[in-house]
């Protein structure tokens, strides 16, 4: 009947929000994480929606949007930002310049009458996508934190960070955001979003407008771009380099350059080198090789530690190895 009249209760909207630390020191609110709980059949319901969105997504969709595709991952997305910026370092006088964008509380910001318009524009039925509408607004909304809960607040913007549909709906939103010059390219993965500058001959006028026309597209959507968050890379071999690279600015802010950044779980260096990942992955196992050392010494079954190994170990060292595992020069 929901379906049918693509209406969604409002017992079934009410969220609760609990803030979940980022950070191990707490400086402000952002440094908190608002985590949305919802009633388990919502959540049920939004397992059963997802499926036929994901069943009914054209073909015609921005390739480059890895997230909630059929045979897509995480390490499509690293080796297909690794294979433009080598293939073309390939050629003469010519380096990269990767953008890493990071948004401000990306699903909490989206406006869910120009989503229901894209999804149309998609070709989902439109009764579904009158009950998506209708699901993302009149959200009675409030906030716990340990036995103290807030007043409630009724939202109309936005989709509930923990909710099943969206992380899905935040990529059908953003489907739209393609790169305008052939030189550059826009890797997506959900919220993660990368612009990728082929530059040759020092020519950098195209990626520089491309970061304009994204700027833009963002006012236009309604998502705030975090400057102070976001990073750029830059991987120049070439012998002798004509001069300092001239910084990028957003918005009137300088955006930081760094010589090393987490992309996806992978940590991409100037050098497209892997001592900085390897260093981080080793160390991050060493730490968790203390606590299996401790169950062995109580006797644990074999099979448990053998599982405790295969989620909290071998996880970290085989994660997106097929990206930098055949570079690696070291262990």
């Amino acid at each position: 009947m929901s379906l049918l009249q693509s209406v969604v209760p409002t017992c079934f909207k009410e969220t609760i929000i609990v803030p979940v630390p980022k950070k191990t020191k707490i400086l402000c609110l952002n440094d908190y994480r608002p985590v949305a709980l919802t009633s388990t059949i919502m959540k049920c319901f939004e397992w059963l929606v997802k499926s036929f969105i994901t069943s009914s997504i054209p073909d015609s969709l921005d390739p480059l949007q890895f997230a909630y595709r059929p045979n897509r991952s995480t390490e499509d997305a690293i080796a297909l930002t690794l294979h433009t910026a080598l293939s073309h370092l390939d050629q003469r006088d010519t380096y990269v310049r990767m953008l890493f964008i990071d948004y401000s509380s990306a699903f909490n910001t989206i406006v869910p009458s120009k989503l229901v318009t894209k999804l149309r524009d998609l070709g989902l039925n439109s009764a579904l996508c009158d009950w998506i509408l209708n699901f993302l607004t009149g959200r009675p909304q409030a906030v716990r934190m340990g036995s103290t809960t807030s007043s409630t607040l009724t939202l109309n913007t936005g989709a509930p960070q923990g909710c099943v549909l969206s992380p899905l709906l935040y990529s059908l939103f953003t489907h739209d955001c393609v790169a305008t010059h052939s030189s550059n390219t826009i890797v997506k993965f959900a919220d993660d979003t990368t612009v990728i500058g082929l530059i040759t001959s020092d020519n950098e006028t195209a990626y520089r407008e491309e970061v304009r026309a994204l700027t833009s597209w963002c006012q236009d959507n309604n998502l705030h771009l975090n400057v102070s968050k976001t990073k750029e890379l830059i991987v120049d071999f070439r012998r002798r380099q004509r001069e300092e690279h001239a910084p990028l600015s957003i918005n009137g802010t300088t955006v930081e350059r760094v010589n090393s950044f987490r992309f996806l779980g992978v940590h991409i260096s100037e050098d497209l080198t892997w001592t900085h990942h390897t260093d981080f992955i080793t160390k991050s196992a060493r730490q968790r090789l203390f606590f299996l050392r401790r169950l062995r010494r109580l006797n644990m079954d074999s099979r448990i530690l053998c599982s405790f190994y295969r989620c909290t170990i071998e996880r970290i060292l085989t994660g997106c190895i097929t990206a930098w595992y055949s570079s690696c020069t070291g262990w």
